[in-house]
């Protein structure tokens, strides 16, 4: 594993292009397979996770052609049996193969997927709904079968939880579904609003994305086309949370403000200046140290559990006491020991974490757990006095693309090494 060597403290400070959102590039590469004509994918992030799709997709059958754009065709897609267990298991997302192979070949066999140890992440959920559809589901010695006969067939799926992951699971199924699908407490991210988007482009018919009920009306056929990615609102929060923790002052560029309304509102609590305008927004501290300012995870669109993190290190160096309470996954405070490590003063509480705010962090050797942990330990390196080890580190290239890159354009002092 790869690790950073940070030297701090350094104001974070200048302008970034924010990059394609990773949440919404995986499920839209998956649903591409749907379409058995040419699809052009435009503003796709470079990292590994999107690697690793791509991977699988050709796996598949299915032809990419790499430039500024992904430009796909599933015409021949064959293999319903998915055998690189290691890929398999390296992408939360593999999940979301599961319903458009069904659609185009019928049956599919396929390992349970992975991704990070932040906790519980059942897939309870979409075998569950996928069922209701019309899909013959088993899981036997680690692998998923499934099969289904001829087509899904629409249903009314009420979600007993709001779940991103089967939500998406459910859309991709009721494309060429038999008859209307609806979803109530349907998920509201940005990111299911992007990928019902990037479906009726290519010709489904779905109605209410973003809202918590969604109507999908079965099509026969999708048809190729050219499809960009929305900017990632989770990279967009850490990059101005940068700012903030360091007293600096930061440009977010080809970004969606209007996708981050509850970070925002926060951040401003802290005693920042945040300006906003169509497609930018900025964050002044003006040298200042943030006020500490309590936040509660949720889904869509309460507080985001990926910029928690983030936002934990900010309280932790913040003035005053704060509450940060996850609701979302049970593991997800592990990175808090490494920053106790760095001088952090905070206490657990069951899914709670009181913070009360140090003057300043430490340099310390540390090792990263999940990826937003590694940025959240990242950003504390930048701030912390010192020179601050981070092993592990690669957990960061899942989500973040060019990150020493865009630090370094913003002041940091950060290297990487490689470890072969």
């Amino acid at each position: 594993m790869d690790k950073f060597i940070i030297k701090g403290p350094v104001q974070l400070k200048g302008k970034i292009n924010i990059s394609g959102s990773k949440n919404a590039a995986l499920p839209i590469l998956f649903a591409s397979i749907l379409i058995d004509e040419s699809v052009e994918i435009q503003n796709i992030p470079k990292l590994k996770d999107i690697d690793n799709a791509i991977k699988l997709l050709l796996h598949l059958g299915v032809k990419i052609k790499k430039g500024k754009s992904l430009i796909i065709n599933a015409n021949n897609l064959y293999n319903h049996y998915i055998f690189p267990k290691n890929l398999v298991k390296s992408i939360r997302a593999s999940i979301w193969l599961i319903s458009p192979i069904l659609n185009r070949l019928g049956k599919i066999k396929i390992s349970l997927p992975g991704g990070c140890s932040i906790g519980k992440r059942p897939i309870d959920l979409h075998i569950k709904y996928l069922k209701k559809l019309g899909a013959k589901i088993y899981i036997k010695n680690n692998n998923i079968y499934a099969y289904i006969n001829k087509t899904f067939k629409g249903s009314h799926i009420i979600m007993e939880k709001s779940s991103v992951g089967a939500t998406i699971s459910i859309i991709l199924a009721a494309i060429y579904a038999y008859k209307i699908t609806i979803i109530d407490n349907a998920a509201k991210e940005p990111e299911i609003k992007d990928l019902a988007n990037f479906l009726n482009t290519m010709g489904a018919k779905i109605k209410g994305a973003g809202t918590n009920q969604i109507i999908i009306k079965g099509v026969l056929k999708l048809k190729g086309g050219i499809y960009k990615i929305i900017s990632d609102r989770i990279e967009t929060g850490t990059f101005l949370i940068a700012a903030a923790i360091s007293g600096g002052q930061i440009l977010c560029q080809k970004t969606n403000p209007k996708n981050l309304d509850i970070v925002l509102k926060k951040l401003k609590y802290t005693g920042a200046e945040i300006k906003t305008g169509k497609n930018w927004c900025s964050l002044n501290m003006k040298n200042r140290k943030p006020k500490a300012v309590d936040i509660i995870t949720g889904p869509y669109p309460d507080f985001p559990t990926d910029i928690q993190p983030q936002f934990t290190l900010l309280n932790l160096i913040a003035l005053g006491k704060s509450k940060v309470t996850e609701t979302i996954f049970e593991n997800r405070f592990l990175y808090i020991h490494e920053l106790i490590k760095m001088g952090a003063n905070v206490f657990f509480k069951k899914n709670q974490v009181i913070c009360k705010g140090v003057k300043k962090l430490y340099s310390a050797k540390i090792v990263a757990t999940d990826l937003r942990a590694s940025i959240s330990l990242v950003l504390a390196g930048c701030i912390a006095s010192g020179k601050t080890i981070i092993n592990n580190i690669n957990y960061i290239d899942r989500g973040y693309e060019t990150i020493e890159k865009k630090l370094i354009s913003l002041g940091a002092n950060i290297k990487r090494i490689k470890n072969n």
